[in-house]
């Protein structure tokens, strides 16, 4: 079968995304979608490759847009470097890998994605590079369907094609101009605990500390950072800029919990909001609290959303994932009286947007 076969046959298999704002089960979900024999599981693509220019519609050849999805993540380098990755990142735990991020630099793809996949991520990335490299030029969202194509044909996953990244509730617009046809999942969680549990990541404590740089320079994101700005930080951030830093550089500087709580709830409320905006054909929520609760019921209707059969294996292992359900206690409430109500008062926007109380 030809790429443009296999692109085409992809085009009308069903495409989903969950979305959200990390934290919220969501890595636990990727690991029981993956466990469907039908389900391409793509965990963390989109989180991995950052590049702007393939999440664009300005056309490219396949060698261009794959030195963006295969080349690595300087960030997430940075922080393999400095003893803080992410807990996500499969790769850099497995043995006799051929990448490491203080050498080669450790391909995005490589980082969560295909250890997801396959036993063998480096083969299975030298079974894609010359494929994808011959790719002509055509718009990014082109490649990506000849990608998600081809990896359906090599796992033998071709009944639909599931992608999940945490911290991703802002990407929906991209993600709706790019593949008009999918469906989206809004995974969430209790406001307090999911900002308590941020609190305690590397990733989201290097995502907050990126927003206090901006805020002291008056930006509105980070991304509008220049080295004349960084010139004028407070040393502690800075350092966070470096090749390399102190572990607990990012993870013992105090910040209060009520920064993870604000964020989360700007999260929450613009994301709410771009997805309003969608049809609700193609859009659905699902709460972390419900999917423990009532694992078999929740993991049958995301199965039917996303247009598999929801085999019984499936939902039992599934299940078992989640610790057979049962709703856990809220880690929030441990928090200290004072603490707790200036969480839930910062909460308290997302918790509105998402129509909770």
């Amino acid at each position: 079968m030809s790429t443009q076969q296999r692109q085409q046959k992809h085009r009308q298999q069903n495409l989903t995304f969950i979305v959200g704002t990390g934290r919220s089960g969501s890595t636990t979900l990727s690991r029981i979608v993956n466990l469907h024999p039908g389900v391409l599981s793509l965990n963390e693509l989109f989180a991995s490759v950052m590049a702007p220019r393939v999440l664009s519609e300005e056309p490219l050849d396949g060698a261009e847009f794959w030195s963006h999805v295969a080349g690595p993540t300087p960030v997430f380098d940075r922080m393999i470097r400095s003893g803080v990755p992410l807990p996500e990142f499969l790769y850099p735990r497995l043995p006799s890998t051929r990448y490491s991020a203080e050498t080669t630099g450790i391909p995005a793809i490589l980082l969560m994605t295909l250890p997801h996949l396959s036993d063998d991520p480096d083969g299975l990335l030298d079974t894609l590079t010359p494929t994808v490299e011959s790719w002509p030029v055509r718009e990014p969202a082109a490649h990506w369907e000849a990608l998600f194509a081809t990896l359906a044909e090599l796992t033998g996953r071709t009944g639909a094609t599931v992608e999940r990244s945490g911290y991703s509730l802002g990407h929906v617009p991209v993600l709706r101009t790019l593949f008009p046809h999918a469906r989206f999942v809004h995974l969430y969680r209790d406001g307090p605990d999911c900002a308590l549990s941020m609190s305690r990541h590397s990733g989201y404590r290097l995502i907050r500390s990126l927003y206090e740089m901006a805020e002291l320079c008056g930006l509105e994101s980070p991304g509008e950072l220049t080295e004349e700005h960084i010139a004028l930080l407070p040393p502690e951030l800075a350092a966070l800029l470096a090749e390399r830093f102190e572990p607990g550089v990012l993870m013992d500087r105090p910040v209060p919990v009520e920064r993870f709580g604000e964020l989360w709830s700007r999260l929450i409320e613009e994301g709410v909001r771009d997805l309003a905006a969608l049809p609700e054909s193609v859009r659905t929520t699902l709460a972390y609290e419900d999917l423990l609760d009532d694992p078999h019921g929740e993991l049958t209707r995301l199965a039917a959303f996303i247009g598999v059969k929801p085999l019984p294996e499936w939902l039992d292992e599934g299940s078992a994932l989640l610790d057979g359900g049962g709703r856990r206690g809220s880690a929030a409430r441990n928090l200290s009286p004072g603490e707790l109500a200036a969480l839930r008062e910062v909460c308290a926007p997302g918790e509105r947007a998402l129509g909770r109380r």
